[in-house]
């Protein structure tokens, strides 16, 4: 080092040749210029080219623009997944402005809510949630502009009273710059939580943040030489896990779906030539009680990524046997979706299928553009042993870490506390490095003083041939505390089972004193993107408890 300091900073200055701030909108542009006329959109009878799709983002920018919305705003979304929220991932950030994409099962009370705590400045509405956000706006008591958006392959619903998409896009100029941020630290996008135990919390992305986890889909999903991709993951959760942006950096094509129906995917996936999708347990469960017909002759190639709980062994077994790859990625709204993926060792392929699928349900490891991933102890953040058995919390940090909930220092500094993001998720740690979830923190059972995993307790329950779905939570018990409650959905042809069979099995599959002691016979709630809601489960159980 000279006497002026370190001579790596001398005359090395940052400027617009050497850095530019990171952002996926750069991949639409790249693709666009490249690949004009490779089909970008596939959406019942549409087809749109990736320089028909750069364009309709550019016009939906610049109208926006002109109407006054830019860097600091935020614009609300409630599509589907249709072409039109495809182009509100790029054209909506391409103003500065932050993306809302809504859940389109929320009531009123619940958008009015994130329109008010997000201050929307507009939102696009697609028909057939026209009557929920006529209500929401209601609500909202103030006036913000609405966009209708009308989808061919919908009939029905109403509009809400605004501008028409495709005439507000008419507005735009098709040649409006599709420019980096000036600090990728700006927001691109606004999601919330379900807010299960008070008010939803506003999730904030970054334009980094969100070009890394996109580009780290890329590395763990084998995803060269023009993917076609299935929407059958929700893109208003966790912005599709980033893929929007995903795809349209590999040139790929995006195969739009308005309901998530496993005979329709099927068809899809033969019709178009589909070579990835998403699927959370639910979505593959499904696909593995389809009908034969809708099953024969499908590729044995086609790349699923699974999510949400970890998938039971039976059905990953059974997935991979229909001629599905799957890859078991695990993350969080808070970490802009999957950041640690199950990676796939080649010596694992020798394995007995049940062996493999029990490997395949562990969360992995981190993708390669987050930083950490430790199993801790929640309260001192001691590492924990990584012999498999030992639990902890789930800690991450790194860039694809959200920038925090809107308008929430204190559970920003909560969540961020001891310098690591907290998932509340509880592990244990394999010798190997692999993370394999045991439960929520708020989701173990403590019977007797001991801890009872869910997740082991499902595991156990899938394997019994008529259990189709279930979900354990537990269930107040006045000499042992609390006591495992399964909630199963039986498979047709099996309703003659009964609960002390189910009992029964578990007993002889496992620890006793981990059995359930209830078990009933329903249709278990879910969440949009396919996720059980354990907490309306845990209110049954209460009621049912003797």
């Amino acid at each position: 080092m000279t006497d002026s300091g370190n001579i790596y900073e001398q005359h090395l200055a940052r400027n617009p040749a050497n850095f530019v701030a990171l952002t996926p909108l750069t991949f639409l542009e790249r693709t666009a210029s490249v690949y004009p006329n490779h089909i970008a959109v596939i959406h019942g009878g549409l087809r749109r080219t990736w320089a028909q799709t750069g364009e309709r983002c550019r016009r939906l920018a610049s109208a926006l623009s002109r109407r006054g919305i830019g860097k600091g705003d935020t614009v609300a979304a409630m599509l589907p997944n249709i072409p039109e929220m495809l182009e509100a991932h790029f054209g909506i950030p391409m103003t500065g402005a932050a993306l809302n994409a809504l859940n389109n099962r929320l009531d009123a009370a619940t958008i009015a809510f994130m329109l008010e705590h997000g201050e929307a400045s507009a939102i696009l509405v697609d028909r057939e949630f026209g009557s929920v956000i006529g209500e929401a706006l209601k609500q909202l008591g103030r006036d913000i502009l609405v966009i209708d958006v009308q989808d061919p392959e919908f009939e029905g619903g109403e509009a809400v009273g605004g501008i028409d998409y495709e005439a507000l896009l008419k507005e735009g100029d098709s040649d409006f710059p599709c420019a980096p941020p000036t600090d990728e630290w700006d927001a691109i996008s606004l999601n919330y939580t379900s807010g299960t135990t008070g008010d939803p919390k506003g999730v904030v992305y970054h334009h980094r943040g969100a070009y890394l986890n996109a580009l780290g889909n890329t590395m763990v999903w084998d995803m060269s030489g023009h993917p076609v991709y299935l929407w059958t993951l929700p893109m208003f959760h966790c912005n599709g896990w980033c893929l929007p942006w995903t795809i349209t950096a590999c040139a790929g094509t995006h195969v739009c779906l308005r309901k998530v129906e496993a005979e329709t995917i099927l068809r899809l996936i033969k019709e178009h030539g589909v070579t990835h999708l998403c699927g959370a347990p639910v979505v593959l469960n499904g696909l593995l009680n389809a009908s034969d017909e809708a099953k024969r002759g499908l590729p044995n190639d086609v790349q699923i990524m699974t999510a949400a709980s970890a998938p039971p062994a039976q059905v990953i077994a059974g997935i991979e046997q229909m001629g599905f790859r799957l890859t078991h990625v695990y993350g969080l709204t808070e970490v802009y979706g999957p950041v640690t993926v199950c990676a796939w060792h080649e010596e694992w392929n020798d394995l007995p299928l049940q062996q493999r699928a029990r490997i395949k349900a562990r969360q992995g490891v981190r993708y390669q553009t987050l930083e950490s991933v430790m199993v801790a102890d929640s309260e001192t953040m001691v590492p924990v042993s990584r012999d498999g058995s030992t639990m902890g919390e789930i800690f991450m940090r790194g860039n694809t870490v959200m920038k925090g909930y809107l308008k929430n220092p204190d559970a920003t500094n909560k969540a961020f506390e001891g310098g690591w993001y907290r998932t509340g998720d509880l592990a244990v740690w394999h010798a190997d490095g692999y993370v394999e979830i045991r439960d929520r923190i708020k989701d173990v059972i403590i019977s007797g003083g001991e801890n009872i995993s869910t997740i082991e307790v499902e595991d156990t329950l899938y394997r019994h041939p008529a259990v189709l779905e279930c979900a354990v939570v537990g269930q107040p018990d006045d000499q042992w505390g609390e006591r495992p409650c399964a909630f199963v959905t039986l498979r047709a042809g099996h309703e003659s089972t009964t609960a002390q069979e189910i009992i029964r099995f578990c007993r002889d599959n496992m620890a006793h004193f981990k059995a359930p002691k209830t078990v009933a016979f329903e249709d278990l709630p879910k969440t949009s993107t396919g996720k059980i809601q354990k907490f309306a489960l845990r209110q049954r159980a209460r009621d049912l408890a003797p």
